[in-house]
């Protein structure tokens, strides 16, 4: 899997970034791809939406995780960093994304991969997964 390492936080991290204001989230990940590696991509199925709880000064945040897809040989040949918000980029395993990436974004990623397997997408809170009766429930107790 193509993971990056942003220059403005020290972990590695999935390749994408934030919607600008009316901007779907397939269309940000296109957009952001574009502009920091030069790939162009055919957005494929959404895998995950994951609510981050707030955090720090953040804010809580929907991330949502799309397939990107088999790259070719020669689009893998023309990646290449194209702003200065990547310091690098380079191709993980799974084994190696577990120690490059922190916990809540790895458990993100093992429900992307849960979902490229069942071929339906993964809906979580902290990339931790939820059955809709669980969603169901926790909304009830608000109440």
């Amino acid at each position: 899997m193509l993971l990056v390492d942003p220059a403005y936080k020290p972990d590695w991290d999935l390749p994408g970034g934030m919607s600008e204001a009316n901007e779907p989230p397939a269309e940000t990940v296109r957009r952001e791809l574009k502009e920091e590696l030069g790939l162009e991509v055919m957005v494929g199925d959404l895998l995950c939406v994951d609510w981050v709880s707030p955090h720090g000064p953040w804010d809580d945040s929907l991330m949502f995780v799309f397939s990107g897809g088999r790259l070719r040989s020669d689009e893998i040949t023309a990646l290449k960093i194209t702003d200065g918000e990547l310091r690098r980029f380079g191709f993980s395993t799974e084994a190696e994304a577990a120690v490059r990436l922190r916990p809540y974004v790895w458990r993100r990623v093992i429900n992307a991969l849960a979902a490229l397997r069942t071929g339906r997408a993964v809906y979580s809170q902290d990339g931790h997964p939820l059955t809709s009766s669980q969603t169901w429930l926790r909304g009830n107790d608000a109440r």
